[in-house]
């Protein structure tokens, strides 16, 4: 994303970190992350033993797959022995330490609606109703449905398009706009998920519990992450309250 400041450069890096209820791990890669600026996908495979790695979107050459491209081939969410997969960089996946992606892609972000109700199906329906590959859909947004706390969470991955069409925030609000070095971009608005959800759990005869977490808008992390540069604060998340991804 394109600063204020002259020269500056921001690229968001979210990471998705299956041990994260530890919180020193979490800041370990955070520090390393504060250390190391760039060759990311190689290191990883020289510095972690046994470590797998695909590519996803702009480190995908030539062909620049998306995650969930990727994700369905290598059979992400079904797949039980990944040993006959084949890594892009790194050693032949082990259960142990699992197979990680790493890839580029337009800002991402995270809105996450808890429905009120334990039933997986309504779940999914509601899941599959607002997913981006639906044909009636939202743009951008990856569903699936999760146990959570006693109830249903419909989490969401919202991702940033390319739409030099959309205005900066769209009649009904569904969709918000922001620029990158000149190029426009949108997203589907936290607010019009969790709108979408209500009406498709209503349908059911189910209420929602509210939004669980809501990642950064491209904006916020924008500010963030120039504030934490300015005042040279390196482990900004220490000073940050709040619950984020």
């Amino acid at each position: 994303m394109s600063s204020s400041r002259v020269g500056l450069r921001l690229a968001a890096c979210l990471l998705n970190i299956s041990e994260a209820r530890r919180k020193y791990i979490v800041e370990n890669i955070a520090k390393a992350a504060l250390l190391d600026k760039n060759g990311l996908a190689e290191d990883l495979v020289r510095h972690v033993p046994g470590c797998s790695v695909f590519l996803f979107g702009e480190a995908d050459l030539p062909e620049k797959r998306s995650l969930v491209q990727r994700r369905k081939q290598l059979g992400w969410f079904t797949r039980r022995d990944v040993s006959a997969l084949q890594p892009d960089l790194g050693a032949a996946p082990a259960r142990r330490c699992g197979l990680t992606g790493v890839g580029a892609s337009p800002y991402v972000m995270n809105c996450n609606i808890t429905i009120d109700s334990q039933d997986m199906s309504a779940g999914r329906e509601i899941a599959s109703a607002i997913r981006g590959s639906n044909a009636n859909g939202l743009k951008g947004v990856q569903a699936m449905a999760f146990p959570h706390e006693g109830k249903i969470e419909i989490a969401c991955n919202v991702e940033s398009f390319d739409d030099q069409e959309a205005a900066e925030i769209s009649e009904d609000f569904q969709h918000v706009s922001y620029s990158v070095l000149g190029d426009q971009f949108s997203y589907v608005s936290p607010h019009y998920i969790e709108a979408q959800v209500k009406k498709l759990a209503s349908d059911w005869g189910i209420g929602t519990k509210g939004r669980a977490l809501v990642g950064f808008t491209p904006q916020e992390c924008k500010n963030c992450a120039e504030y934490a540069i300015k005042e040279n604060i390196g482990e900004f998340w220490k000073i940050r309250g709040g619950v984020f991804m």
